[in-house]
Formats: C-alpha cells, sequence, structure tokens
C-alpha cells in the first residue's frame, strides 16, 4: 500500500498518461467499455432525450458523444487538463458539450439540483475521497434523478488479485487477496505506467451511498453477451468471476 498520496497525485498521474490512454478508445470507448460496461450503462439510463446529463470523469469524452447523440444535454467534467483538450478535439461542432475540468469531490462551479442523471464511468475507484465524490453527486441530482456508476468489481479485483498460471500459462484460477486492506495501491496500465486505485470494500461503497441518502435501485455485474462473444471468443473466460460492478441510484423525491 502506498502511504501519503491522494487525488491530487492519481490526477498527475491521468494527466501524463492521458494521450497513451486515448489512443487506445475509440468512439465506443475502449474494448472492455464495449464489451461490458456500454451495454449495461446505456440499459440503466433508458431514455436519455432532453435530460439533463453530467458525465463525470469523462475521460476523453466517449461517453459523453454518444450521449449527446442520442440527444442529451452534456456536461462533462474531468480532473485533468489534457483529457479535457482531447476530448474537446474529438468533438465535432455539432455536439454541443459542455467540458468543463472538474476533481469530482468537489464541484463548486455546478448549481444544486442542476441534473436529472448522473453517469460516471470508470471512475470512483481513482478518487481517494469517494465520499465526498458521493454527497457531490447526491447534491447536484435533482430530485427524483438517477446516478450511475462503473468500477472495478472491489470483490474481485483487490491488491495482488490476478491468474493463477501454469508453467505454460494456462489459466487456472483467479486469485483474490488483501480484500479488507483498504487504501492507495499503484495498478500498472500499459507497458510501463503507474496509476493510483483506491481500493475499498462492496460494504464500505454500499454504507457510503445509503448514508448519503441514495435509494439502491439495482447492482449489475456486466458479463458479455452472446453478441459480444461471437465478435470477441476470448471474453468467454470472464464468466468466471466479474471485473466490473455498475450502481444505479437514485435521490429520494
Amino acid at each position: 500500500m502506498k502511504q501519503n498520496v491522494g487525488t491530487e497525485e492519481a490526477i498527475k498521474r491521468w494527466d501524463r498518461f492521458a494521450d497513451t490512454y486515448s489512443a487506445n478508445h475509440n468512439e465506443q470507448g475502449d474494448i472492455h467499455k464495449e464489451v461490458f460496461l456500454n451495454p449495461t450503462l446505456f440499459t440503466l439510463m433508458g431514455t436519455v432525450k432532453n435530460k439533463r446529463v453530467l458525465d463525470a470523469g469523462c475521460g476523453e469524452g466517449y461517453l459523453s458523444r454518444l450521449l449527446a447523440k442520442s440527444e442529451a444535454i452534456v456536461t462533462a467534467v474531468d480532473s485533468s487538463p489534457r483529457m479535457i483538450e482531447i476530448a474537446k478535439e474529438r468533438t465535432p461542432n455539432d455536439l454541443l458539450i459542455d467540458y468543463k475540468k472538474g476533481n469530482c469531490e468537489g464541484l463548486n462551479f455546478l448549481e444544486d439540483n442542476s441534473f436529472d442523471l448522473i453517469v460516471s464511468n470508470m471512475v470512483f475507484q481513482d478518487l481517494e475521497n469517494y465520499e465526498k465524490a458521493f454527497q457531490e453527486m447526491y447534491r447536484l441530482l435533482a430530485d427524483g434523478g438517477y446516478f450511475i456508476f462503473s468500477i472495478l468489481h472491489p470483490c474481485f479485483v483487490t491488491p495482488e488479485s490476478g491468474w493463477e498460471k501454469t508453467i505454460d500459462g494456462k489459466k487456472l484460477h483467479w486469485n483474490v487477496d488483501k480484500y479488507f486492506y483498504e487504501g492507495a495501491y499503484e495498478q500498472r496500465l500499459g507497458d510501463k505506467e503507474k496509476m493510483l486505485f483506491f481500493h475499498r470494500t462492496l460494504t464500505s461503497y454500499v454504507n457510503t451511498l445509503i448514508k448519503t441518502g441514495f435509494y439502491l435501485e439495482s447492482i449489475v455485474e456486466p458479463k458479455p453477451s452472446d453478441e459480444m462473444l461471437k465478435i470477441y471468443p476470448t471474453f468467454e473466460e470472464d464468466f468466471r468471476c466479474p471485473d466490473f460492478i455498475v450502481f444505479k441510484l437514485k435521490r429520494k423525491s
């Protein structure tokens, strides 16, 4: 576990990694977003036409663009200045997306109760103060609004988790370790970049959401569809354990 590191250090690392990260994204995101997350998110979101939507932690902006193409009124924030630059560069002029630099732990420049829907895709495991970020999401939602977010599955993607393999590389089973050791850890992305990952238990996530005031409406552990398996058959192994979990929450009226 890394000591004395927090969100500011995570932001610096993501800013340095922004170009490499974005190079692996097309208009459906990366392959894991295409196979697992996008189908789940859009099913949970339903119709977004004319809804005021916040993309909280937009990265290079692919999800914001998909939402805008679905006729949502989109505001998108990200803590990395370079990510925002890339998102703006990739957004056609006819897609009216309001991009803003901002850390989800404190979005004071956005007004209370100003969104019908907030979606946050693979962001909250990168935030040190997730409690404050949940409070911000609650503050920004209109009464009856929905907050949908995806993260790495905290029960299976833990510090030092990974495949147990034979000498010849056959995958035997997925190892999980240090589940209850909450805190900041490094995870390798790409060939050399080490990003910060803030691990916490499922209990911590759910109890914090309830304490914040959210009503938990749905939890989904995405798995590949038959259609996706025809395109990407290697994802058959993802029936052995989930990589992601997605929450749908409602701000009580």
